[in-house]
């Protein structure tokens, strides 16, 4: 048997080999194909060099990747991956192959390649940065996975919670508590059989993340004379990690928001020798140091001094304090850098599982990120768990960033994984307080889950082709406090006693046509910048001097906007009267709409998708307008009082049926091709904004004939 990549009308990759060895050469060659650039800007952003190309923007990052050693800590886990697992060492080594046979069909002219073949996965993004694509090395697919994900856990919201109770005291870590701008989370939900018409289980959902152009997820076919697998993949890593469906077992995961990073911090000094750090033991220990030389485009080098003591990396300050003279330095303490394995052995057990307990067996070898997952079987077998490491460590590292002298804050093992059953034939994952409650510190407000099994609740039975309805959601139940408040004032002036009664009224859906909806996000708006105007939260309107990178969890406003509901409903917020406050954001508002044509909520809520290089201007239209918000099962979210753009939403959708694989649907939000201009580059997105799903192809004659095919637009 020969390799064969087959497409279908979505331009979707189906590929068949003899066995997993060539599927994953080729399952490389194709993501080079198609994701070129999207492929070379992952591995410079996971070796820290992205700014040689990408130029000042980009250096931020990859001080960041530097000095959290993402690199070293990729080669260390690919060396105990070849030494433990080498059949999975030489599985991705033959990726690593296919991407490197891809990238070189390239050539040195890749605007040329692109005149001669425009499917060939050639971005013109490489002509305008002068850049050739480079070598992938073995490990540079796990440099890539932890670079993704390095953020997920949100450990920089310990230094929010340092700030905060500095200037506020204890209870403000409980009044800021959300799941916070710069974290990724998800929707899924699994129906039993019982529940379904066809008496197979479902499993459905939506993972939220940046919204990148192109797409974080790769939808791809994966079979040979193991396994037959459909999924989303993420490009320039093996297999199918997240999303899966063998035919005979699909699963599916969401954030668990656990809490397995920690923060110290360090007291460093300057010997003859290099630099020591203090330990817990009372004495001074010698810390690794090097400097490392980050190559910006158009600017001069800089020079990174790498440190790291036996916490782990230090991500900020040193020896001299921060940027700003405060004598701090942090450093982080990640599973992978401790134990040298990301997770990898789980990849090709989960491509070869034919039932639940086979998903469950491979994941007990995942590491990272944390993720809550469900699965189920065409035999009825259902699973809901916890997989991933998180350490046993102090109550108090979880929270805050904790002295690395001082002795007690040590990591003294892993923590069991819970797991968990269904309700009435039911399982719902959305970030919130559920399975993995005991594990993490923040969760995303209960709304979401609760919409979705209210929702589910509203029929007994449910098919593959109902479920995408509830993708689209837009009831906003977080609305509740702010409306609360409104409906509490009086003596209010013509302008602002109509506005309020119009939103009193409202449906409190987030629909991109509704007018109501863009009032409320106005108001809302307003309340959240008259609050971080306060006294009361003066100190921390101007963020400490740490790596900009980390700033996006230390901006007041979108801390405030993300809390808005906690801040509302607290007894007491700090002698802040906020019955006068919401007065007058509404005042403001109503004059402000005096005059002024009726305003939708799609008007200013669009979709702002990340591009490494963003595209020169050329008169294309706006960006798309977008249903939904935050706390909406249709999670497109904008931050309140900064920006109604929206960079994070529904990074895919799936719908997986157990009862026949060809009846499931997904979608991605632009297409299967990275290539601007490309037939498939953004043919998804109109469907996407619609919430319908396109089908998953599993007949092999019918994708012969679908590629022989001209492009679907």
């Amino acid at each position: 048997m020969t390799t064969e990549i087959h497409r279908d009308a979505w331009g979707v990759p189906h590929l068949r080999a003899p066995d997993p060895f060539a599927l994953a050469r080729a399952q490389g060659l194709v993501t080079a194909r198609d994701r070129a650039w999207q492929l070379e800007v992952e591995r410079h952003r996971a070796q820290g060099t992205s700014a040689s190309f990408l130029g000042p923007g980009a250096l931020a990052w990859d001080v960041f990747a530097r000095r959290a050693r993402l690199e070293d800590t990729a080669r260390r886990c690919h060396t105990a991956l070849t030494e433990h697992d080498p059949g999975t060492a030489a599985w991705v080594a033959a990726y690593v192959d296919g991407v490197n046979e891809g990238l070189a069909d390239l050539g040195e002219d890749p605007s040329r390649r692109a005149a001669e073949d425009p499917s060939r996965g050639v971005a013109p993004e490489f002509s305008r940065v002068g850049l050739a694509p480079g070598r992938w090395e073995p490990w540079t697919p796990l440099a890539v996975w932890l670079s993704t994900h390095i953020l997920f856990a949100g450990f920089p919201a310990k230094l929010w919670r340092e700030e905060a109770v500095r200037h506020l005291g204890p209870g403000a870590v409980g009044l800021f508590a959300t799941d916070g701008p710069g974290t990724a989370g998800s929707n899924g939900w699994l129906v039993a059989g019982e529940r379904t018409v066809t008496g197979h289980a479902l499993l459905a959902g939506d993972p939220h993340r940046f919204v990148e152009d192109p797409g974080v997820y790769q939808q791809i076919r994966l079979a040979c004379d193991e396994f037959d697998v459909v999924g989303l993949a993420v490009p320039g890593v093996p297999g199918i990690a997240h999303f899966g469906h063998t035919g005979t077992v699909a699963w599916a995961i969401t954030n668990a928001m656990a809490d397995y990073q920690d923060l110290y911090r360090e007291r460093l000094r300057r010997t003859g020798a290099g630099v020591e750090a203090l330990g817990p033991d009372g004495l001074w220990h010698r810390a690794a140091r090097h400097t490392e030389p980050v190559h910006v485009a158009g600017e001069d080098t800089v020079e990174v001094e790498v440190l790291e003591t036996d916490r782990g990396p230090v991500i900020a300050g040193g020896p001299e304090g921060l940027d700003d003279g405060t004598p701090l330095a942090v450093s982080l303490r990640y599973p992978p850098r401790v134990t040298g394995d990301l997770g990898f052995g789980a990849l090709l057990p989960l491509l070869r599982a034919r039932r639940v307990a086979d998903v469950d067996r491979a994941l007990d070898a995942w590491a990272e990120p944390v993720n809550v997952v469900q699965a189920a079987d065409t035999e009825g077998g259902v699973l809901h768990r916890v997989a991933g490491r998180v350490p046993v460590r102090a109550a108090d590292n979880r929270v805050r960033v904790v002295p690395a002298w001082e002795p007690g804050h040590e990591w003294t093992g892993w923590h069991p994984l819970p797991r968990a059953g269904l309700t009435d034939g039911v399982a719902v994952m959305a970030n919130q307080r559920g399975v993995a409650a005991a594990l993490g510190v923040e969760f995303a407000p209960p709304h979401r889950a609760d919409r979705i099994r209210a929702l589910l609740g509203e029929r007994r039975t449910w098919s593959a082709a109902d479920l995408p309805a509830i993708h689209t959601d837009t009831h906003l139940a977080s609305a509740a406090p702010l409306l609360d408040h409104l409906a509490a004032l009086d003596g209010l002036t013509g302008p602002a006693a109509a506005l309020r009664e119009r939103l009193l009224r409202w449906d409190r859906r987030m629909d991109a046509d509704s007018e109501d909806a863009a009032a409320y996000a106005q108001v809302r708006g307003a309340v959240v910048r008259h609050l971080a105007g306060q006294p009361a939260f003066a100190a921390l309107r101007t963020p400490p001097a740490y790596p900009e990178v980390l700033l996006p969890w230390l901006a007041l406003v979108p801390r405030i906007g993300y809390a808005l509901e906690h801040l509302l409903r607290a007894e007491e917020l700090y002698g802040v009267d906020r019955p006068a406050l919401v007065r007058a954001a509404l005042e403001e508002v109503a004059h402000a709409r005096v005059g002024r044509p009726p305003a939708r909520w799609g008007d200013t809520h669009r979709l702002a998708a990340w591009r490494a290089l963003p595209e020169p201007h050329n008169g294309e239209t706006t960006a798309p307008a977008l249903s939904g918000d935050h706390d909406c099962v249709l999670c497109t979210s904008a931050v309140p009082g900064l920006t109604d753009l929206a960079a994070r939403g529904p990074a895919a959708r799936y719908v997986w049926d157990l009862a026949r694989r060809e009846d499931s649907r997904w979608v991605v939000p632009h297409g299967a091709h990275g290539a601007p201009g490309h037939p498939h580059h953004h043919d998804q997105l109109p469907l996407w904004l619609r919430g319908e799903l396109v089908p998953v192809v599993t007949d092999w004659a019918h994708l012969e004939k679908e590629s022989d095919a001209p492009p679907r637009r």
